[in-house]
């Protein structure tokens, strides 16, 4: 059994967060994913002050897509104490455990948790709080024929969902950037955790779509140097 679930616990960013069977635990690489989501924003204040005549920012609002422990959308609330989150999982047993950790580190007043599977005619439910500044996703992202090559630890204790991403690794991440429109202000953002080999099949997957009027802003590296981090970014009109 994983060391986090027999500790019952584990350490993300600067929280420590309960952990419980088969509930995805976080990786230290998505620490990096928070990270982006707070440098782009911190730009984005930056580039306001340096204005003649600064208009006040209005405070983000951030959807995070397939919550698991909630330790992306639990790290962001913290490290934005201006944002609101909304945290979604087709898994009842995550959404639950978001919200026990969030209400362990009294953040539950900032955070809508659904317990709600991500489709193309999810953008209704997922409004509550008005246009979306920051899409940010660890989603599904193995492709199929590697599942099996996975650490045995993992096959027999994670939920299997969480990481099965279809035969091309992109089943939801599409999902994702078709929806990211009709949710999204003008310039928003989507950041994605992905498969190295990712990268270059969705700049092809944008373009094979430019009504969606997304494009690929930045791709970032992991600490092994692999392309893991991907910024999409919403174009005004």
């Amino acid at each position: 059994m994983p060391v986090q679930y027999v500790l019952g616990e584990w350490d993300f960013q600067d929280l420590t967060l309960k952990m419980k069977p088969p509930v995805f635990i976080p990786r230290p690489e998505t620490e990096d994913l928070v990270s982006l989501v707070v440098e782009e924003e911190s730009q984005k204040h930056e580039k306001n002050s340096g204005l003649c005549f600064p208009v006040p920012v209005p405070h983000p609002v951030i959807l995070e897509i397939g919550c698991g422990s909630g330790a992306i959308a639990l790290s962001l609330l913290c490290k934005l104490p201006q944002s609101q989150v909304i945290a979604i999982d087709k898994e009842e047993a995550a959404v639950d455990l978001t919200r026990e950790n969030a209400q362990r580190l009294q953040l539950q007043e900032r955070i809508h948790i659904l317990h709600h599977d991500v489709s193309y005619s999810s953008a209704k439910q997922l409004l509550v709080w008005g246009p979306i500044d920051f899409i940010v996703s660890n989603p599904p992202y193995v492709f199929h024929e590697d599942m099996a090559s996975l650490d045995a630890e993992i096959l027999c204790y994670e939920d299997l969902d969480a990481l099965d991403g279809g035969d091309d690794g992109m089943r939801v991440i599409k999902t994702i950037l078709a929806l990211a429109p009709s949710l999204l202000k003008d310039s928003g953002s989507v950041f994605l955790e992905v498969d190295p080999r990712h990268p270059n099949m969705v700049e092809n997957w944008l373009q094979a779509h430019p009504n969606l009027l997304l494009i690929l802003r930045a791709i970032h590296k992991d600490f092994c140097g692999k392309p893991r981090f991907l910024h999409i970014q919403k174009q005004s009109r």
